[in-house]
């Protein structure tokens, strides 16, 4: 097992070779009415886009966890994960592109309607996106997940000198998928305490791009 000075490296050497920012910059057209926040824990590189805009403050990325106590935040992540077991229900292969919707906190009574629920919407979007996506990886639903609904691909067979362009195809293909699967728009419909709030300087509730 490698030891953490030797894994810190490795994590920045494989940063070194990809474009973090340029994830915001090319995810905001998809995800339009949703606030940026950059996220760097655990060996997760990229972009929350969150109808709050309050980072969520998880414990080992169980989601269990928010800022505001009884508050709800939905939205989508856009990004890399670079170390294992980050979000261990993928059981994913790093390096790993991946997007994803999430519903917070897992298990709440909004989390139970929109993704737990045998009728539930984020299933019915689960089943519809199947038939949209033309190549795998498909995407996966995770009832108890970070992410409820989340396509990600591991980079470790990729040259490493294409990871930006790569990661960036992969990027654009899976939002382009949950904009016409209705997923976007269904989330950004919903209402959430707090939502409507809007600070101009964009200091307070949002980092943009």
């Amino acid at each position: 097992m490698a030891s953490p000075k030797v894994s810190a490296r490795r994590e920045a050497g494989l940063l070194a070779r990809l474009d973090v920012p340029s994830v915001c910059s090319l995810a905001q057209p998809y995800l339009r009415g949703f606030q940026p926040v950059r996220e760097n824990r655990g060996g997760l590189y990229g972009y929350w886009f969150l109808r709050r805009g309050e980072r969520p403050a998880v414990t080992n990325f169980s989601g269990k966890k928010l800022v505001a106590k009884h508050a709800t935040e939905m939205g989508f992540f856009v990004g890399y994960l670079l170390r294992p077991g980050a979000i261990p229900e993928l059981g994913g292969q790093p390096p790993e592109c991946l997007v994803g919707g999430c519903i917070l906190p897992v298990g709440s009574a909004r989390h139970r309607a929109l993704v737990a629920a045998n009728d539930s919407m984020v299933r019915k979007i689960h089943v519809y996106i199947g038939w949209l996506t033309h190549r795998p990886p498909r995407f996966a639903l995770f009832e108890d997940g970070l992410l409820a609904l989340v396509r990600h691909t591991s980079m470790s067979a990729w040259p490493r000198g294409k990871y930006r362009h790569l990661s960036r195809n992969f990027f654009i293909e899976s939002l382009a998928w949950l904009v016409r699967s209705g997923l976007v728009a269904k989330l950004l419909a919903e209402r959430v305490a707090g939502a409507a709030r809007t600070d101009p300087s964009g200091i307070k509730f949002h980092q943009s791009c």
